[in-house]
């Protein structure tokens, strides 16, 4: 079955949104949205367009993170019958034109992630971009692969029941460090992951929750986790390799 929707965490994204929506919409996609416990102003703004056909709302009572507002949303996409979930972020720096591509890789290969490498443009904040090297590899460390060409992108495809699988089954980071993890402890489950490039510019209404030195902290603490977690697993992950 491959049945999908879009899951799209929101905190204070109000001006951005009814365009990232109406994007999504016209590729055929329901959407649901989740606020991460907004202001009124972007509330308001979330109810309205929960009021159109397919749009649902799950509203958390308290700010969760992005991890925590994505795991919130795909689960609640799996209880609405959905079987894969496109994660899109909701400030538009996302180029929504390339849905289509992901879907339909995400058709025909159904147990795989399918996941998008950025394609920046100049809008890109150095910091981040240079950043990010250093995470891809921390990455390729704690994977003990090559294979997963950027781990920060929000921008995939999860086939939901081996996703929630490992969400239900271990505690991951709730805010900037969930992207990269997750991607990393679905490798070591021996996840397929595809690959699709898709342009990012930051961000249509100017509005980034990233916080530096915090979350770049949070994604160092988590990257030191797996490297421990990485030792234990080795041996099974190299024979399991080895075998084919």
């Amino acid at each position: 079955m491959h049945k999908p929707c879009a899951v799209i965490p929101v905190y204070n994204h109000e001006h951005a949104l009814p365009q990232v929506l109406a994007a999504l919409r016209d590729a055929g996609l329901p959407c649901v949205l989740v606020d991460d416990a907004s202001s009124a102003a972007c509330a308001a703004v979330m109810d309205a367009l929960a009021m159109q056909p397919d749009v649902h709302l799950l509203r958390l009572p308290v700010n969760q993170g992005k991890g925590g507002a994505v795991m919130a949303g795909l689960r609640e996409a799996a209880r609405l019958g959905y079987s894969h979930a496109l994660q899109v972020d909701a400030d538009g720096q996302h180029d929504l034109a390339a849905v289509a591509a992901f879907l339909e890789l995400s058709r025909r290969e159904p147990q795989a992630l399918v996941c998008g490498y950025p394609q920046y443009d100049a809008s890109v904040p150095k910091g981040r971009l240079y950043a990010r090297y250093l995470t891809h590899v921390w990455v390729w460390i704690n994977s003990l692969s090559l294979q997963i060409r950027d781990s920060m992108c929000g921008f995939r495809v999860y086939p939901l029941p081996a996703t929630l699988a490992l969400i239900d089954s271990v505690r991951l980071g709730r805010r900037m460090d969930f992207d990269p993890e997750i991607l990393v402890r679905l490798a070591w489950r021996n996840q397929p992951m595809r690959w699709l490039p898709t342009r990012v510019h930051y961000p249509l209404d100017g509005l980034s929750h990233f916080r530096l030195w915090h979350d770049n902290a949070l994604i160092s603490k988590m990257h030191a986790k797996l490297f421990f977690g990485m030792l234990l697993r080795a041996p099974l992950i190299l024979a399991r390799r080895w075998r084919g």
